[in-house]
């Protein structure tokens, strides 16, 4: 059996190191459009499978319904927004200023065979549903199993 000194500092500066990637994830390298409200970001996407559908849903407070655009190409899905900034407040008046406007898009892989031609989108209260079927190919079928009668 051997005797192992005991460093008490090596396991200090995991720990500092751990809050430097911490800090630097968080504040060096924040996500777009975290800081910047008039910058191009990403849309926040909720996305779910219910027996026949794959649905899909965004929230884009303040844009209209004529300003996004959703096309679905091969397996990709893309969702694109704007929202525009309101124009009857003079730039100088503001005291905050934290809403964001712009442009705002997202694209993702759909993880399913779906029916573009199907597809139906609703938007209520700022909020874009998504309702995408599947593919017939993909959905279950059921085997009634026969048994032979003697």
């Amino acid at each position: 059996m051997s005797i192992m000194r005991w460093e008490p500092f090596s396991e200090l500066m995991s720990l500092r190191d751990a809050m430097d990637r911490l800090f630097e994830d968080s504040f060096v390298r924040p996500r777009a459009g975290w800081l910047a409200p008039t910058l191009e970001g990403d849309l926040a996407l909720d996305m779910y499978e219910t027996d026949n559908d794959l649905v899909i849903t965004a929230a884009l407070p303040g844009a209209a319904p004529e300003d996004v655009d959703i096309t679905i190409t091969g397996d990709t899905l893309a969702i694109k927004a704007e929202i525009k900034e309101e124009e009857d407040v003079k730039r100088d008046c503001y005291y905050c200023q934290e809403r964001r406007f712009g442009r705002f898009s997202r694209s993702v892989s759909l993880p399913i065979p779906v029916q573009a031609n199907e597809a139906e989108a609703r938007f209520k209260d700022g909020v874009l549903t998504l309702t995408l079927p599947k593919a017939e190919e993909i959905k279950p079928k059921t085997i009634k199993v026969q048994t032979d009668k003697k």
